[in-house]
């Protein structure tokens, strides 16, 4: 009898076990997640269109070119060229892309810093950077010569820097 009596003890202590178990598995898979409550939306309200603001007229692009640039401009002692310059470059190239059987002289300058023989060397280096971007824009390279002018054709006094500013410069002329 107490085999009987182990064989049931361990009998009910495994259905017990397994009762436990499977209670909580239908626990868990009988309850439900709240389902998300809608929220009722507030009514739209009609708009009415806007009237597009008036444009104006656009005016005609010229096919004839504007070669009235501004002067280009460098840093100190250098032939890089300022960012200000380079919209007035991309205006140039537009403008040089309409007349493409125009020739060019680039005048490079720099300010009266420097020796003559070094200002003269910054001129030319000067207006070649401008000839480079031309070219590194489509155009022909044999559409421009380069003249430098070293210090000796100031637009503006060297006697302080707004001036000296100035003089750091490469100009752009239909060639005759």
């Amino acid at each position: 009898m107490n085999i009987s009596k182990n064989i049931l003890l361990t009998t009910l202590i495994a259905l017990s076990t397994l009762s436990i178990y499977s209670c909580k598995t239908k626990k868990l898979a009988a309850k439900p997640e709240p389902a998300p409550v809608a929220k009722p939306k507030p009514p739209v309200e009609e708009k009415k269109p806007t009237p597009a603001p008036e444009k104006e007229p656009e005016a005609a692009p010229s096919d004839k070119p504007n070669f009235n640039l501004d002067n280009i401009q460098f840093e100190f002692n250098s032939f890089v060229l300022k960012t200000s310059s380079f919209s007035i470059l991309d205006k140039a190239v537009a403008e040089m892309k309409k007349a493409p059987n125009t020739q060019f002289i680039l005048h490079g300058h720099s300010s009266a810093e420097g020796s003559p023989e070094h200002n003269m060397s910054l001129s030319v280096d000067r207006a070649n950077a401008v000839k480079s971007y031309f070219v590194n824009a489509g155009l022909n390279a044999d559409r421009f010569t380069i003249v430098g002018h070293g210090e000796k054709e100031p637009i503006s006094t060297n006697n302080n820097e707004e001036g000296r500013t100035l003089n750091r410069r490469t100009e752009i002329r239909i060639k005759n």
